[in-house]
């Protein structure tokens, strides 16, 4: 393949994923509009509803770290969360001084209810695609994310 219709290639690819992302903060956009949060805040939801999910739970530093807010930021999302029942703090560790987050109320239940169909679709195309290419696309994929996490957190960034 000549090396212009690569750049395009890759042009495609990476515009693809943009509309990608711009798909997924539409479908956040509107979780959050359902439960009646500002976006951020759904966000740092679905965040620490899914960490749980993965038996991995957050700290309040590694939310702000997931979302991208200033420490005090992150305390003020939380106080609101906490008030409106979205989000539960405890000292689980041995060490009480470690807050963990869980989701509180029906969050993981809608979050589950809301992103099922969405995610029943994707699945559904996913399953067109041999394992091995999928398995070579998540490498390109996290390849793509500590690129840009490696700029955004470096001195550039």
């Amino acid at each position: 393949m000549a090396e212009e219709d690569l750049a395009a290639q890759r042009e495609r690819l990476m515009q693809g994923l943009r509309s990608y992302g711009g798909h997924y903060a539409e479908l956040s956009r509107r979780f959050a509009a359902r439960l009646g949060l500002h976006s951020t805040d759904a966000v740092a939801v679905l965040e620490i509803a899914a960490a749980e999910e993965r038996g991995t739970p957050l700290s309040p530093a590694r939310l702000s770290e997931r979302i991208a807010l200033s420490s005090g930021a992150t305390t003020a999302l939380l106080n609101r969360l906490e008030a409106g029942g979205h989000v539960v703090r405890s000292r689980e560790d041995s060490d009480r001084r470690i807050v963990t987050l869980r989701a509180g109320g029906r969050i993981q239940e809608q979050a589950d209810e809301f992103f099922g169909p969405p995610a029943g679709r994707l699945d559904a195309v996913m399953a067109h695609y041999p394992p091995e290419l999928l398995a070579r696309f998540e490498d390109f994929v996290a390849d793509l994310n500590a690129t840009l996490d490696g700029y955004l957190t470096g001195p550039a960034g």
